[in-house]
């Protein structure tokens, strides 16, 4: 079984990183979390990663600096710069740092995957090892965005299928809503909380052929898919 693609990340804001780190992870990706430029640059071995998302902003050392370091190691490493930098003159010192990409904060973490994706088949990488999930009488392949249920096959949208994967991480257990709304769209703004409710109202209509399945609302905090053992 080929192992999962591991991610170098080095974000110094402890909430986001996190977040991001779980969204990584729900997705498929073993993600190293470091918080500051030193700390990056010393646990960085050759041939221990398969890709690089550095934010640029960093205490001490920052991530143009670390990118370097990273390239003088592994030359053909991809990076991705995820920072809030966004001047011209802040992109092309990216680019011409050996960034593959440059995404600005706030970004759709939806494009990030499509981004990474993208660029580890120019590389040569494997892609992320598919994840299985049983559901009663439902099967629901994760890395493939398809929730099977007898002879009906369902092909699930980016969002729903990050949304469910998060849902079943938490099987039984609240989901909190900005949690939610952070790791898969970058934000929790009225209109994106708006948007998640109509894709939670989408994945509760492809599940209703299961009595055992139930998404619940937690009114102020957020959201339990509940399933009843047998």
């Amino acid at each position: 079984m080929a192992s999962k693609v591991k991610v170098f990340l080095v974000e110094d804001d402890v909430n986001f990183g996190s977040v991001l780190q779980d969204y990584l992870e729900i997705n498929d990706y073993q993600a190293d979390w470091y918080k500051n430029g030193a700390e990056a640059t010393k646990h960085f071995q050759k041939d221990s990663y398969d890709i690089c998302i550095l934010d640029v902003m960093l205490p001490g050392v920052d991530g143009y600096h670390v990118a370097k370091e990273i390239k003088s190691i592994s030359p053909r490493i991809p990076i991705i710069f995820l920072t809030a930098k966004t001047l011209k003159e802040d992109v092309i010192r990216g680019y011409k740092t050996g960034a593959d990409d440059y995404i600005t904060k706030p970004f759709d973490s939806e494009l990030l995957l499509y981004k990474m994706e993208a660029i580890l088949k120019r590389k040569g990488v494997r892609e992320p090892i598919n994840q299985k999930y049983h559901l009663g009488t439902y099967t629901f392949e994760s890395d493939l965005r398809i929730l099977r249920h007898g002879e009906t096959t369902i092909r699930l949208s980016p969002k729903e299928n990050a949304l469910l994967v998060l849902l079943l991480q938490h099987k039984n257990h609240i989901l909190p809503r900005e949690d939610a709304l952070l790791q898969i769209w970058g934000n929790n703004d009225y209109f994106t909380a708006r948007s998640m409710d109509v894709y939670l109202s989408k994945i509760r209509k492809y599940l209703k052929a299961e009595p055992s399945l139930e998404i619940e609302n937690i009114h102020g905090s957020g959201f339990i898919l509940r399933v009843k053992e047998e």
